[in-house]
């Protein structure tokens, strides 16, 4: 086991985080190494938004930790000093322009994942910053409750503070394998129950696969059980082979993947029809019928939905989809317009965390002290980014986290000892 000099800090993962940490560590002038298992740094930043490149959103502090849930209050002091803003800003410094096309979500002006990566890396290198690659941590070394160093297969590296800044358990192929959980847990930290998120999920039923062909916009995706009915999600679906996806889906799977380990599946209910309720979707089809009094059933459905759904649709409400409106009995009326309002569904399974964007759960924040990203269990260790129990939906707020988090805990609470 060959020896290698001591460094202020060491950091453990390449990713958002982990190369945030070590720049501002090393803007602070400390020495910083920073160690990634894979070949090269990024991997799975490079894959965000599909190569995108989501950064961050425009939404304030406030209604941004709301986002979160009940943990989100935990992101405080980090957002304080490291919002939207202040990403953005960094940004600029380093070089990459950006901007929010919807107002909203905030990408780099290429649109590509590849100049933040490599701006990223640039500074890094200007910093003086070293970085290893195929080095693949093994353990947290401590003497007295006190951080002393890292472990690798080939390597014993010194520092009296590290950040373990490897990311959860979704994306395997980019290097996700849990190895900072564990590592916390030798280290004497809590991890909460892992579950996959942020990916496609399975139906039960199966017609869904006849609608493969539309993007459905403006969807409300909701859980039909009573203890779980604030459960809710908004935006785009799409319809596969064997259930659904799209950023709606995308959202909820959060909520709906510890559902699914609990009760084995789960039944939701989908507006597909921009929010419309029974009496305006009563209201739109009388509209037409007025000016077109033999269209049939799939035609006039045809006017609020894609075609093939319009078909299922008319089939699971028990109509003719070539019969004109005037031939079907009031109760098949009334349940087509139900089943447009809300369309039911049943979620029972996925294809874990190799589809996962993100990980639900992981290092119990009340271990971590919020101010600082440090331990409160062993001096000189902090965490940053996805290994903690704190996720977010789509639109930039996993990787906001990422950065604010890293930013805070390469500070080292502004000193090192």
């Amino acid at each position: 086991m060959k020896n290698e000099k001591e460094y202020d800090l060491i950091v453990i993962g390449g990713g958002a985080a982990g190369m945030m940490a070590a720049i501002v560590a090393a803007r602070e002038k400390k020495s910083v190494l920073l160690l990634e298992k894979l070949s090269q740094i990024g991997a799975k930043l490079k894959a965000t938004g599909g190569g995108r490149c989501n950064l961050t959103n425009t939404l304030d502090n406030e209604e941004f930790m709301a986002k979160f849930g009940r943990n989100g209050r935990f992101m405080q002091d980090a957002l304080k000093q490291f919002d939207y803003k202040a990403l953005t800003h960094f940004f600029k410094e380093i070089g990459v322009e950006t901007h929010a096309p919807d107002g909203f979500r905030v990408f780099p002006t290429s649109h590509s994942s590849s100049t933040i990566i490599e701006a990223l890396l640039d500074e890094m290198q200007r910093l003086g910053i070293e970085i290893l690659t195929s080095q693949k941590a093994k353990k947290i070394l401590h003497v007295d409750n006190c951080i002393n160093g890292v472990k690798t297969a080939e390597h014993l590296f010194h520092a009296k503070n590290v950040i373990v800044a490897t990311g959860g358990l979704g994306y395997p192929t980019l290097g996700a394998e849990g190895d900072g959980h564990d590592m916390a847990i030798e280290l004497g930290h809590k991890v909460t129950e892992l579950h996959p998120a942020m990916m496609p999920l399975h139906t039960k039923e199966r017609w869904v696969e006849n609608c493969r062909a539309d993007t459905i916009p403006k969807v409300e995706l909701r859980v039909a059980m009573k203890k779980y009915s604030k459960l809710r999600a908004d935006g785009d679906l799409i319809f596969t082979k064997s259930g659904i996806r799209g950023p709606v889906v995308l959202d909820a799977a959060r909520d709906l993947t510890p559902l699914l380990d609990k009760y084995g599946e789960v039944p939701i209910l989908l507006n597909l029809t921009k929010g419309m309720n029974e009496e305006q979707i009563s209201k739109h089809l009388k509209e037409v019928l007025s000016k077109a009094t033999h269209t049939t059933m799939l035609e006039l459905v045809n006017t609020l939905l894609p075609a093939p759904l319009s078909n299922e649709l008319c089939l699971m409400a028990g109509v003719d989809p070539q019969a004109t409106y005037s031939k079907i009995s009031g109760a098949q009326r009334a349940k087509l317009t139900t089943l447009l309002v809300w369309t039911p569904l049943t979620i029972t399974g996925h294809d874990g965390f190799k589809m996962a964007m993100i990980t639900r759960g992981g290092v119990d924040l009340k271990e971590i002290n919020p101010k600082t990203m440090q331990s409160k269990v062993i001096k000189g260790l902090y965490f940053c980014g996805e290994i903690m129990n704190l996720d977010g939906p789509c639109g930039g707020y996993n990787l906001q986290w990422s950065f604010a988090s890293g930013a805070l805990a390469g500070q080292l609470s502004k000193s090192i000892l």
